[in-house]
């Protein structure tokens, strides 16, 4: 027999628990060790060794694993180590940065771990759901997510949303009788609460029978599990990139070889010197800046709140012309603050940060005594009497454990200096009638410490004037006639459209005797004492985040369950809606086709009263308009239009699981202002790693063309190998890494969106490289060639020239790559890592060229001072004087 078909006394003594005291800590530590924690299990991880390995499947690196034989056939065996070290060095960067990755998304998984209240030892507590075992009780309101698999054994007025795992949008109504039938399905199973479902009104009671991937949600597990690996975009461009390079070194030692054996050279010098070509035309350490650079970048992100989960959205990012943003939570604080009150034709403000409850009351500007307003004091204590949310500090920070709506009338309640300990011993509440979806109010019945009886209902206004008989007028009651209705609907109207949500406050006194069993009785005849009005606040720092994506050509939409009028008011606030700006709502949304939209979504800034189908639509309809788009969510429902957004964005805070598997981009404290730091650290990533291309290939060129133009002149080789391999590893090395940690550019966030067709060599960067390259192996030429033809008989003398002008130019040269203007547009100081690596790579030329031992490995011989001359001069020919006019002027 299954747990739906048993009484609940039966499922008790099948679980062996005690519904009135839970389980012992003995009891659940033994069912821990046989079922396990309450999780999903993740798919298959990659051993750590395959991961390993895994980072030697780029096709530069094979290349250069062949160089690295070839080099050690010919006896180059110290050119063999060190092209074997850079690509080890690179697997190992590889390797830990995907490594590290995974640990930020385990450490978010613990961060959003759900929360559940579970009875146990006789006291209800609140634990991590993954803390469930099976026979555990636990009990749970409207808004909780259902931690496991239970058998309900208390319901009162209890809807659940299954959704998630029926796809039916109704909420089932939920009772605790047995039922029939063993092959029931989930939206059937009246009884029972299914793991990952939303309790969406009433409150209940129930005891876990299943947990982990026993559960109906473990069953559908690999939805989450399934994990796309896509090949970005820069990845198949640098792939490219390699092959033409391959190509273009084979063709080059080809050349090479047929020229010097065409005039007269031995056929070994030959290809040696044609490999020596192979290993310039090569940037052996692109693969391995380009990690680093999306590494560091991906840890920046980390520590400004931002995980990207698919290296696609660190491009994508830097392309975004839309962001699609929920409002709550996002946009705003998700701290409803009442901010007016109402009661008998006066008005209060009262100000106050967030949930603090430090704040003062205002009467038309001028700061109130409360002792003075009877009315106020009343609505305020009975705000908090009728009232479930508590408030809790956390370091420095105030947190409401409970509705957000219930919290802000009780911060009001404390801000005039109430106390919810204090109110209960004055008043005890004999009888309580919770909130549902339904009547839109909640209901107590409370007695003094007199004797005296009230019901006190706080609920939706226009629900109240309709069971109300009459209303406080300064301080007395007077009838609810049609012209008093009106005063407090324009009173409604006034707040409602300053994008207040308004909560009325109602009473009436009954006799102590009578005893009250239905809300309907109750909620009757009332009296209304007035209106508090709050508001989720904008966060401070939205406004100046979405002024920055505009500047950089990113449109902001607002996307809200909310109301019109309150998404438009918050809209304009941060500067969404200008006066051009349409705001649509869901009803219009639902009765157009993608088609129709498309024809005016560019038009919309706002976008109210959406469901979680409507996000999809918005989404294709921009897209087929030719934008990238950035969609944020947090729901199950909201994960269809996450993965078909080119930049999907989850919550880290309230998101679902299934939202964050879905998506490409967390913000781990759930802030819009976050959506914009990732995109600016997008581009710069992105703009760095054009920069350090830039960098490389210009040296690259430079040497390809000095060993070229010196064959074709029938001269001998101005560079050996180790040379070259000492300029790709040391001199292009370091200085390449530090530019993968350059600061943004001032402008980064004034450009628009670059195009995602956009090549690596687009805005003039190619010819930049050739240009810049050019002049490098011009400059390096010249120097052989005058070092040579005044020490004719000292070939290595000659060679350590050509060396350190090469070495030289493109260690000034790094400081033009870092803008798209020129050398002299930004602080040659800003970059610390930069000068430090120059310095470095100055120190460590030195050392070659004076260190004895080292001589002899690199073929070199100590420059005299006058040739110093000559080689800084030629080396700062091709940054500051031919680069900054005619070579500069090419876009």
């Amino acid at each position: 027999m299954k747990f739906h078909e048993m009484k609940t006394e039966e499922v008790g003594v099948a679980l062996n628990t005690d519904f009135s005291a839970g389980l012992s800590d003995h009891a659940v530590n033994e069912r821990r060790k046989k079922d396990g924690l309450n999780e999903l299990e993740e798919g298959e991880k990659q051993s750590a060794l395959l991961l390993f390995f895994s980072q030697f499947k780029d096709f530069m690196v094979l290349v250069l694993l062949g160089a690295t034989l070839i080099s050690g056939l010919l006896g180059e065996y110290i050119d063999a180590i060190a092209i074997i070290a850079i690509v080890i060095i690179n697997g190992c960067l590889g390797f830990f940065q995907e490594r590290r990755a995974e640990k930020s998304l385990d450490a978010l998984k613990e961060l959003s771990a759900p929360q559940v209240h579970l009875l146990r030892n006789g006291k209800w507590t609140k634990v991590a759901s993954k803390e469930v075992v099976v026979g555990d009780v636990l009990r749970f309101s409207s808004g909780d997510r259902i931690g496991a698999d239970m058998r309900i054994i208390d319901a009162h007025s209890l809807e659940i949303e299954e959704s998630a795992l029926t796809g039916e949008s109704l909420p089932v109504q939920k009772t605790i009788e047995k039922l029939a039938g063993s092959d029931l399905g989930i939206g059937d199973m009246e009884n029972m609460a299914f793991m990952g479902t939303m309790v969406t009104r009433g409150s209940g009671k129930g005891v876990v029978v299943a947990t982990g991937m026993k559960t109906a949600m473990g069953q559908i597990a690999d939805l989450l599990q399934s994990a796309e690996t896509i090949e970005t975009p820069l990845q198949r461009r640098l792939e490219q990139l390699g092959k033409i390079l391959i190509i273009a070194a084979l063709f080059l030692t080809v050349l090479v070889v047929l020229v010097g054996v065409i005039q007269g050279h031995d056929l070994y010098t030959m290809f040696l010197a044609g490999v020596s070509l192979a290993v310039a035309a090569i940037p052996e350490g692109l693969p391995a800046i380009v990690t680093v650079a999306l590494s560091l970048g991906v840890q920046r992100m980390i520590k400004k709140n931002a995980i990207v989960k698919k290296l696609p959205a660190v491009e994508t990012l830097g392309c975004a012309s839309v962001i699609c943003s929920d409002k709550t939570g996002t946009m705003t604080q998700n701290k409803m603050t009442v901010t007016h009150l109402w009661s008998g034709g006066r008005v209060w403000t009262v100000d106050g940060v967030g949930y603090s409850p430090k704040g003062n009351f205002y009467r038309e500007n001028n700061q109130i005594h409360l002792k003075d307003h009877k009315e106020l004091q009343q609505l305020l204590m009975f705000g908090m009497l009728c009232n479930h949310a508590d408030i809790l500090q956390k370091e420095k920070e105030f947190v409401i454990d409970g509705d957000p709506t219930e919290g802000a009338l009780l911060v009001a309640a404390m801000k005039a200096g109430y106390k919810r300990e204090q109110l209960l011993n004055q008043y005890e509440i004999v009888n309580e009638f919770p909130f549902d979806s339904t009547r839109k109010m909640m209901s107590i019945i409370v007695k003094d410490h007199t004797g005296r009886t009230f019901v006190v209902t706080k609920g939706a206004p226009d629900v109240l004037i309709g069971i109300s008989e009459s209303v406080l007028w300064e301080g007395k009651k007077h009838l609810m006639t049609d012209n008093m209705s009106r005063a407090v609907k324009e009173a409604i109207d006034g707040l409602a459209s300053q994008a207040l949500r308004t909560i009325a406050i109602g009473f009436k006194e009954i006799s102590p005797q009578t005893i009250i069993l239905a809300d309907k009785e109750a909620e009757k005849e009332l009296t209304i004492i007035g209106l508090q009005g709050m508001i989720d606040p904008p966060r401070p720092e939205v406004k100046e985040a979405v002024r920055e994506c505009k500047q950089a050509g990113i449109k902001t939409v607002m996307i809200t369950g909310d109301h019109v009028i309150t998404a438009k008011a918050i809209a304009k606030q941060l500067g969404i809606l200008a006066k051009n700006n349409k705001v649509l709502d869901g009803k219009a949304l639902s009765e157009m086709t993608v088609e129709e939209l498309e024809e005016i979504v560019e038009d919309v800034s706002v976008f109210a009263r959406v469901s979680p189908e409507h996000k999809l639509k918005i989404v294709k309809a921009l897209q087929n308009k030719g934008h990238i788009v950035a969609m944020t969510g947090d729901g199950v429902n909201d994960a269809p239009a996450i993965k078909t957004a080119d930049i999907g964005v989850a919550m880290g805070i309230t998101g679902t699981d299934v939202a964050k598997e879905a998506s490409s981009l967390i913000l781990l404290d759930d802030n819009f202002a976050t959506i914009k730091v990732a995109i600016n650290e997008g581009r710069n990533i992105y703009e760095n790693i054009r920069k350090f291309i830039r960098y490389l290939l210009a040296s690259n060129v430079g040497e390809i063309l000095v060993m070229l133009f010196a064959m074709l002149l029938a001269l001998p080789l101005p560079l050996v190998p180790i040379q070259i391999l000492w300029v790709n590893l040391v001199t292009d090395g370091l200085p390449a890494m530090a530019l993968g940690l350059d600061q943004p550019e001032e402008d980064v966030m004034k450009r628009h969106p670059r195009s995602p067709k956009e090549g690596v060599f687009a805005r003039g960067l190619g010819w930049k490289v050739i240009s810049r390259g050019f002049l490098i192996g011009l400059m390096t030429l010249f120097s052989f060639m005058i070092s040579y033809h005044e020490h004719p008989d000292n070939l290595a003398y000659a060679q350590t020239v050509a060396f350190s002008t090469l070495v030289l130019a493109q260690l000034i040269h790094v400081f033009d790559c870092r803008s798209e203007k020129s050398v002299f547009s930004r602080n040659p100081f800003g970059n610390k890592y930069l000068l430090w690596s120059v310095l470095s790579s100055v120190l460590l030329m030195l050392v070659v060229i004076y260190y004895p031992p080292l001589q002899q490995i690199f073929h070199t011989i100590p420059i005299l001072g006058r040739d110093w001359l000559l080689v800084i001069g030629l080396s700062a020919i091709p940054t500051f004087l031919l680069a900054g006019s005619l070579f500069a002027r090419k876009k």
